[in-house]
């Protein structure tokens, strides 16, 4: 077996309720001059004040942002790294859901290197070290919080795009699941079916052979033992706790759960990477206008049935974290990781199908082609896509038929011949 393991991360994570508290101590060790990125509604919140006052308590000069919008349209970055420009912060401190990250973490880039997002987009063309970023997840879902990665919208191009390297994972990440606790149970659904598809997609990513180049050739290598080991804690957490969590806002316990089942999904994916469910949501998104994680939730039952025959073995093991039989075949516990997930996630509201989420019957095609320009996304998928598969996938989850996947031909993946997979 040739092992390549590769795990990034922040260089802290503050994890457990009360952990906010540590904010004006954790930043004042970073500069003396912080911009705080957040949306309206949590900046009009008294819990966002009294961070901001733990901030200026130990000196911090603060400059806050305050309008960070849904999926990041890419003139939010220009703006608020002008705002902050004057200011000249040696410290980014995001606060929210994912969006409200991956603002931060883009706006470090502009104001360490200057130019335009567009100029970033893609992977490995950070020039070097940023800013560094203190990141205080208000949702259970990203992971952004320990990823080397940020989410645009750009009205010049039909799907998100990404800025990904390395050196956009936040310095310090302080997660506390007591700020989760006043998210709708809508939102409390979406962020969890985001934090799950990162944990199963990670976990059933393709799987590289080790070379002494890979891990600086890209950012999102594939799956190892180090990221299955994430990957699975997030699997176990996120089924035992999302529809609590959904259904009972102010479960404590569900609530630490889904937060720690986020972040471990975070690790997973922010060496493994995701793969096609993630890649179809873009265009999905793009014409539904409807939130990620409910896409990528609709989408991942079906990405998982065209996967299935190159990945029963990691289905198997999806299966038991979720409670199944360990005596059963990996056969039958393939099918019922599928199962499992797909009847999670509509215990919490997500759709079951890109009909309901009001996909039209006549873009199923163009659809299948913009995934595919997710490029790096595509590759990391454990079974090769091509238009016409990827179009397949598509059809299935708009008709909610997902034996027609098992019609699909099997291709093996090059990359995983000559690598055994891990039980």
């Amino acid at each position: 077996m040739s092992m390549l393991a590769v795990l990034r991360g922040p260089r802290q994570v503050l994890f457990g309720a009360g952990q906010r508290h540590a904010l004006g101590e954790v930043t004042a060790a970073l500069g003396r001059r912080a911009l705080v990125c957040t949306d309206a509604r949590f900046g009009a919140t008294p819990e966002f004040a009294h961070l901001v006052g733990l901030l200026e308590r130990t000196g911090i000069r603060v400059t806050v942002f305050a309008q960070v919008l849904p999926d990041v349209p890419v003139h939010q970055v220009l703006e608020c790294a002008a705002l902050a420009a004057p200011a000249d912060p040696d410290v980014v401190v995001g606060m929210g859901g994912g969006s409200c990250l991956d603002l931060a973490k883009a706006v470090a880039v502009l104001l360490t290197h200057g130019g335009a997002p567009s100029d970033y987009y893609g992977e490995l063309r950070v020039p070097g070290p940023v800013l560094p970023v203190v990141a205080l997840p208000t949702t259970a879902g990203t992971g952004s919080e320990v990823t080397p990665v940020a989410v645009l919208t750009d009205p010049e191009r039909v799907s998100k795009v990404g800025i990904s390297s390395p050196h956009l994972i936040p310095h310090t990440a302080l997660c506390d699941p007591e700020l989760t606790t006043a998210c709708p149970p809508g939102l409390t659904a979406s962020a969890g079916a985001d934090a799950l598809s990162h944990a199963v997609e990670a976990f059933t990513a393709v799987r590289r052979p080790g070379t002494a180049a890979l891990a600086g050739e890209r950012v999102f290598v594939g799956k190892s033992e180090l990221t299955d080991t994430y990957a699975l804690l997030g699997v176990r957490l996120i089924a035992a706790s999302l529809h609590r969590a959904w259904s009972t806002p102010d479960d404590a316990a569900a609530r630490e759960a889904m937060m720690l089942g986020a972040t471990a999904g975070g690790f997973a994916l922010g060496t493994a990477g995701t793969a096609a469910a993630h890649a179809i949501q873009y265009p999905v998104g793009a014409l539904t206008h409807t939130p990620h994680g409910v896409g990528v939730g609709v989408l991942l039952p079906y990405v998982m049935e065209f996967n299935r025959p190159a990945r029963v073995p990691e289905l198997a093991a999806i299966a038991r974290e979720m409670g199944a039989d360990p005596a059963a075949s990996p056969e039958d516990l393939a099918d019922e990781a599928i199962e499992r997930v797909a009847a999670l996630l509509a215990s919490v509201g997500i759709p079951r199908t890109l009909a309901e989420l009001g996909l039209p019957a006549d873009r199923l095609r163009w659809t299948a082609e913009q995934a595919m320009g997710a490029a790096r996304l595509v590759a990391n998928n454990p079974r090769p896509l091509d238009v016409e598969a990827m179009a397949g996938i598509v059809r299935a989850a708009h008709s909610g038929d997902r034996g027609a996947l098992r019609e699909v031909p099997t291709h093996p993946v090059a990359s995983d011949l000559a690598v055994a997979v891990a039980p």
